[in-house]
């Protein structure tokens, strides 16, 4: 653990502005009986452990996906059909998710003001705008970080990891690298690069003949040893325990009834989507599952019917999963993308970048159920959704959803403080009490 970043050494805004007020700094105290107040009557935090995000890359359209619009000009001819929860309708290229919306929310007012994929990933997965002079933790970073109890000393795998192949995968920012997401490409099979291309025999005689060598290493620097000078002998450590523990057999969904996986989907979304329940259940606290092929600047509606064929079963393969291992009621599932898509559909018969009303579904971990939050303009006149959400106040929900204080701030490398979010919980979206 990056000691700069600490949990332990947080400071929270409460805290330095109540200290402010009893040092006579009276210009602060309205400020600091404001945020006090606020704090105290925000809803208790969630009992969320994990959180599964599926990665949409390239910026879904949420008209042929979570917000349609049927029969309007903006829908290009995109059909709606109805779900398990009454009232609410989605893109008809969803049919299995529509049987499980009475498990999940739906977040269609979602604005940022990132139109740039690179950025626009960044903001979602971090809750924070790209800065030059900082690198912001993703979310799953700040949740392995923050939960970080004896139970998770238990775990001999990474327990932030990223499945399939993904441009920009989740880091661990300030935090530090160790808090970066361990990238896996395959799940049919155990994790490459895990398993020892030699016999037993000779990896033991080759793990002596590099002891042999730290042994005269640390006779010539014995003085100067440290705990950075020797970081590399508990990395050796950690990569042996995870080589292995049977815990590594969670990458792989080959063991898994043939009837699960089918559930999933016949596809490396899918399969990856069966492998984050069974990591979930091994105790990893985060799972990143990306899909890309989302960026449908022509040809939107054909390409986003090819990409719905494969989110649709794994997306409910994986809540009906949960749900059936009980695991749905600690586990927050996020499906979402950079941004969304133009409710105009251009010369090319696609849609282009549009970061002002797009959609974001949750599932699991107190996030209320069956429940459609903000809207957008039918018309596409307007950017401004009804009820909007900024993307750090979904950080903030999430945050909070897994029992984390939205209001604690972490020293950074330098000495800055950073707080987690700048967003702030929308109460709607959480499970009412």
């Amino acid at each position: 653990m990056n000691p700069a970043c600490n949990s332990t050494t947080h400071i929270s805004r409460r805290t330095l502005l109540r200290t402010a007020g009893l040092s006579g700094l009276a210009w602060l105290t309205p400020v600091a009986h404001w945020l006090g107040h606020a704090q105290e009557q925000a809803p208790k935090g969630g009992s969320a452990k994990s959180i599964i995000m599926l990665w949409m890359g390239g910026g879904p359209s949420q008209l042929e996906t979570f917000d349609p619009h049927p029969g309007k000009k903006i829908a290009g001819g995109t059909k709606a059909i109805g779900t398990a929860a009454k009232g609410i309708q989605i893109a008809a290229g969803l049919p299995q998710t529509a049987e499980v919306m009475d498990e999940m929310t739906l977040v269609r007012s979602v604005v940022s003001r990132e139109g740039d994929h690179e950025r626009g990933t960044y903001h979602v997965k971090t809750g924070h705008r790209p800065d030059p002079t900082l690198v912001h933790p993703a979310i799953g970073a700040v949740v392995c970080h923050q939960l970080n109890g004896p139970e998770d000393q238990q775990v001999d795998i990474p327990r932030h990891i990223s499945i399939l192949p993904n441009q920009w995968p989740a880091r661990g920012g300030y935090l530090g690298a160790q808090w970066d997401a361990f990238k896996v490409y395959n799940t049919e099979g155990r994790a490459g690069n895990l398993t020892a291309r030699v016999k037993p025999e000779r990896l033991d005689r080759r793990l002596d003949d590099l002891q042999v060598v730290e042994q005269n290493f640390a006779r010539r620097r014995r003085p100067q040893l440290d705990e950075k000078t020797t970081l590399h002998n508990h990395t050796i450590d950690k990569a042996l325990r995870m080589m292995r523990s049977d815990q590594i057999n969670a990458f792989d969904v080959t063991q898994a009834p043939a009837a699960t996986r089918d559930g999933f989907g016949k596809t490396p979304f899918g399969n990856a989507c069966l492998a984050a329940v069974q990591l979930i259940e091994t105790g990893v606290r985060c799972v990143e599952v990306t899909l890309n092929g989302w960026d449908t600047h022509a040809n939107n509606h054909a390409f986003v019917a090819e990409q719905n064929a494969i989110l649709d079963p794994a997306l409910a393969g994986l809540i009906r999963e949960l749900r059936a291992r009980d695991r749905l009621k600690d586990t927050l599932v996020v499906c979402a993308g950079e941004f969304g898509r133009t409710p105009k559909i251009n010369a090319a018969d696609g849609r282009d970048h549009w970061p002002t009303g797009f959609s974001i579904a949750l599932a699991g971990g107190g996030i209320r159920r069956g429940y459609v939050h903000g809207e957008t303009d039918p018309e596409g006149v307007s950017k401004e959704p009804g009820k909007a959400v900024s993307v750090a106040d979904v950080h903030a929900t999430l945050l909070h959803a897994l029992g984390i204080d939205t209001f604690k701030e972490l020293m950074t490398p330098v000495g800055r403080p950073m707080g987690l979010t700048d967003g702030i919980l929308v109460p709607e979206l959480m499970t009412p009490a």
